[in-house]
């Protein structure tokens, strides 16, 4: 159990909150009720006396707390709702249809319900997600040699302009060529920590980031634009991959990551940290001052923060891993009680070799 009354005092404000930042770092004991939540339950808010905190939720259990029904605090945070489960479904089952409030009520969902949960678990509405996967159908298409009226027909769009339209939301302009196209996919990943979102194409990764990292959408948006590509929901060999050592790795099963990184991101001195970011020993940290001198500029220690700050490949390419010289934790994109919460996993689970 927490102890310290200003981490205490801390804690209550992100609950209160529902800090998504904080997401696994954190549970809370509710005395009144005998349950256990995570920082980001929908639960009406007990009063700070009322509360215990845990570092980890078998702590919680073993305080005599059970799991919450509602937030279900042993489970992966940000599981699918019934509804979002059953859309899906939906949409996989025939992607290229176009839906009406109709198949809402057929399914027994209402289009708000759909909209809403949709945007809150992915950032976009359902109809925007069913819209994606209707283009990486067409996208397809294209990339295999099939005109552009034909490709937009076989995706269910009857309207060139609506097609056209579509595309250049996620691509950023309008193919000519079947060489302009090139397809990323992207994948929702639920980790202990909170949800991540990956990005992929069949070769190698080009984004990890936690999903309330600040500033994601312009990472996301700074990448299609560099690399003129399209980015659209599902899934791949290497997302598949990443998605299981992801696991491995949270439950201190693996040191390191064999994922590959895709070598276009990044310029050749961001590159060459990140190689030497890889080069840290699970458990191990060191300050930027030590990082420039590993890259063999040892007067760039500021340049060398920069690059570390601009890493897009969380945990694969482990930024987590340099402090500051003083032994301050300093800053880290997905948070910084994130980034405490995976020193203490690393120190605390390295897998001999």
């Amino acid at each position: 159990m927490i102890n310290d009354p200003s981490k205490i005092d801390f804690y209550y404000k992100l609950l209160v909150e529902k800090n998504s930042a904080y997401e696994g770092t954190f549970y809370v004991g509710v005395k009144t009720t005998g349950v256990f939540c995570r920082p980001t339950c929908p639960a009406k808010k007990p009063k700070k006396e009322n509360c215990e905190f845990f570092s980890t939720a078998k702590e919680a259990a073993l305080a005599s707390y059970r799991p919450c029904k509602r937030c279900q605090p042993l489970s992966l945070p940000s599981v699918l709702s019934l509804e979002v489960k059953k859309l899906v479904i939906a949409i996989e089952e025939n992607p290229q249809k176009k839906w009406t409030d109709k198949d809402f009520d057929n399914l027994s969902i209402s289009a708000n319900t759909a909209r809403r949960q949709f945007k809150k678990q992915f950032g976009m509405t359902f109809i925007e997600y069913a819209r994606s996967r209707r283009l990486g159908i067409a996208f397809n298409h294209i990339r295999n040699g099939k005109s552009l009226i034909d490709s937009q027909l076989d995706s269910g769009f009857d309207s060139g302009n609506g097609f056209r339209d579509a595309f250049y939301r996620i691509m950023g302009h309008v193919p000519k060529r079947t060489k302009d196209v090139r397809l990323l996919k992207s994948k929702w990943i639920e980790t202990k920590l909170g949800s991540m979102v990956a990005i992929a194409d069949d070769n190698a990764l080009f984004l990890l980031e936690f999903v309330d990292r600040r500033g994601l959408e312009s990472e996301i948006n700074n990448l299609r634009a560099k690399l003129s590509i399209a980015i659209v929901p599902g899934t791949n060999s290497i997302l598949e991959k990443l998605e299981l050592e992801l696991s491995e790795y949270f439950d201190g099963a693996i040191n390191s990551f064999t994922t590959p990184v895709s070598d276009e991101i990044g310029t050749s001195f961001q590159r060459k940290v990140w190689e030497a970011l890889k080069n840290i020993p699970r458990g191990r940290t060191i300050s930027y001052k030590e990082l420039a001198v590993l890259v063999g500029s040892p007067t760039a220690y500021r340049a060398v923060a920069r690059a570390n700050g601009a890493n897009q490949i969380s945990l694969i390419i482990p930024c987590h891993r340099v402090i500051n010289a003083n032994g301050n934790y300093g800053g880290y994109g997905g948070g910084i009680q994130r980034k405490a919460w995976l020193l203490d996993l690393e120190k605390n689970n390295v897998v001999l070799q």
